[in-house]
């Protein structure tokens, strides 16, 4: 290919390098991908796309191909705990406890109501290829697997890097202004002297990706099925579907070892283990790939390095608890497209893209954290309500027995457990940790409010409309079309001002203000006499402002600033807030108004 040079070099093919890739399309931003291997990831990884990760996919018109693959919530809805699949002995089969999870069961209204998508299951293997083959067809000819970067230089105000295609060994000059480092963390941070800062070795685990047919005895709509043996406690892991069918038909399955002697064996024992482990000793499978793999707590010290930034595994990884590190990277994918096409553009100044570190990095830093706990968390119920893997061998047996026993001792048993495991919930009902976080600081105009009150456990989402949060979802309605809040910015590289009926003085400020910046600005009076009508008057309650208000939302729908009320001076407080968010300087400080 001899040199070509491209605005956005992204380096990884997986799951964040590819949403990257379909963002930065849809913002007209000219890019190349590269990626080693020749095909997307066939090993299993993350399966669950939380609902502020759908919502991404819907806003970027990704959504449909993976509802339609994907399984839906009331497919995957509960976790449940089972001493094994199957088994004709006193203590097989039986079931420890299950509870609504990730918006299933009782949850689904409360998750319904706070976005315009709902959470899908879909395995990582079949997400790559919905992405891959959108991201080559928005891009053909610039989505290039088989090609690794073997080096690269910053030189100030470009990257220049070599590309070498791994069957040929033809090497590709690539001239880039900035580079994406989606490559997992394979080389280029740490060649850029960005230390992993926490724990990176806690757990080895094995893994087992099998086809079987478990009809007979599976229990659908189960996101994760947690095994505990009643005889040994290194037989215990959890099972996954993987699809391609949903519920009692799904072909293939992912087993997770127990960490410990288990996760240690050969790979000839992994099928007999897999059959000790759910009960079924004469179960026909065949074993599609086994993996080793350890679990870390990592954050990458710095994001950005000159015109390097790092996302998804490059710069956190955590345990898989909460399925938060898939949907992390595709967020910060999200967060980095839009600010790379302003900055492209020429509407924004270099400096917005050091706001993705400063958004980004203290949200994944909760993320990391809060996955370590609530795994830590579950191996503690475990053991405190006496089937855990501490549980000595002598012992187990008779504490299965007593928890399952018909007798007043037994019914305490449980119900101590029952108990808790209500304190799960900071692991598998965690919709605020998922929709609620906000960007503190970054390209956001505070006005002096402070953080809403969370629920210590996360479960608990109250949507706002204070700068830096995720705007709340609202149904509207025009000229008998049905959308939500979020899709008024679109995919662009522009904003929306949403404003109560008496708004008009602000809708027309946004004219003169997006003329001046070159930047989109949808304006949206909502309510009754403004250009969208309320749907189910949710708008209303969570808008925080008066009819005569204003909140103005960023090309990723959080919330850049907002007014509570009118102001004399629409346009110079409109120009403030938006110079501010793309860090341009103007004349005057913008004041902040509080809600």
């Amino acid at each position: 290919m001899g040199a070509i040079e491209v605005p956005v070099l992204i380096v990884g093919g997986g799951g964040c390098g590819l949403s990257a890739s379909n963002f930065l399309s849809d913002h007209d931003v000219a890019h190349l991908l590269v990626e080693r291997h020749t095909d997307t990831s066939r090993i299993p990884k993350a399966h669950y796309l939380n609902q502020r990760t759908m919502g991404i996919y819907r806003q970027h018109g990704l959504d449909g191909p993976m509802t339609e693959q994907g399984a839906a919530l009331e497919e995957f809805g509960q976790v449940r705990w089972l001493t094994s699949l199957a088994g004709d002995g006193p203590l097989d089969a039986r079931v420890v406890h299950e509870m609504d999870a990730f918006g299933g069961g009782a949850l689904r209204e409360t998750y319904a109501a706070a976005g315009p998508i709902l959470p899908v299951k879909l395995p990582q293997v079949r997400l790559e290829p919905i992405l891959r083959r959108s991201a080559e067809r928005r891009n053909p000819g610039r989505v290039l697997f088989g090609h690794e970067m073997t080096s690269f230089s910053d030189e100030g105000d470009h990257v220049v890097a070599e590309v070498r295609e791994t069957a040929t060994g033809e090497i590709t000059t690539v001239k880039a202004r900035y580079v994406i480092a989606a490559d997992g963390g394979r080389g280029i941070g740490a060649a850029l002297g960005v230390r992993m800062q926490g724990r990176p070795g806690l757990l080895d685990v094995k893994t087992a990706y099998f086809s079987a047919d478990l009809s007979p005895w599976w229990h659908e709509g189960t996101l994760i099925t947690h095994f505990l043996n009643p005889y040994h406690p290194d037989l215990s892991g959890n099972l996954i579907e993987m699809g391609p069918t949903w519920g009692k038909h799904c072909e293939e399955w992912v087993l997770h070892f127990h960490p410990g002697d288990a996760a240690s064996f050969d790979e000839e024992e992994v099928a007999p283990k897999i059959r000790e482990v759910l009960g079924l000793p004469d179960l026909e499978l065949t074993l599609l790939h086994v993996t080793n793999w350890n679990v870390e707590a990592l954050l990458a010290e710095r994001y950005r390095v000159g015109r390097v930034i790092l996302a998804g595994d490059a710069a956190h990884r955590q345990p898989p608890t909460v399925g938060l590190g898939l949907n992390s990277g595709i967020q910060d994918a999200h967060n980095l497209a839009w600010k790379l096409a302003a900055v492209l553009s020429g509407r924004a100044d270099d400096s917005l893209l050091d706001t993705y570190e400063a958004e980004r990095r203290p949200v994944c830093r909760l993320n990391v954290d809060w996955a370590v706990s609530a795994s830590l968390h579950h191996q503690a119920i475990m053991n405190a309500i006496g089937l855990g893997q501490r549980i000595p061998l002598e012992r187990r047996e008779q504490m299965f027995t007593a928890y399952f026993e018909d007798s007043p001792m037994g019914e305490l048993a449980r119900t101590r457990a029952r108990e808790m495991f209500v304190t799960h919930r900071g692991g598998c009902q965690a919709h605020d940790l998922e929709i609620g976080f906000a960007y503190e600081d970054g390209a956001v105009v505070p006005d002096g409010s402070g953080p809403p009150t969370r629920a210590p456990m996360r479960d608990e989402h109250h949507p706002t409309t204070r700068p830096g949060h995720v705007l709340p979802h609202a149904w509207l309605e025009r000229d008998g079309q049905r959308l939500s809040t979020h899709d008024l910015t679109g995919s662009a590289t522009g904003f929306a001002l949403l404003t109560g009926p008496a708004g008009t003085p602000w809708c027309e400020a946004a004219v003169q203000v997006a003329e001046k910046f070159s930047v989109p600005i949808v304006t949206a009076r909502i309510g009754d006499g403004g250009q969208y009508a309320d749907a189910d008057g949710r708008w209303a309650a969570v808008r925080q402002t008066t009819d005569e208000g204003a909140v103005l939302v960023r090309p990723d729908n959080h919330v850049a600033w907002r007014s509570a009320d009118a102001v004399d001076n629409p346009v110079d407080v409109l120009t403030h807030a938006v110079a501010h968010v793309l860090e341009h300087h103007v004349a005057a400080p913008l004041v902040p108004q509080e809600a």
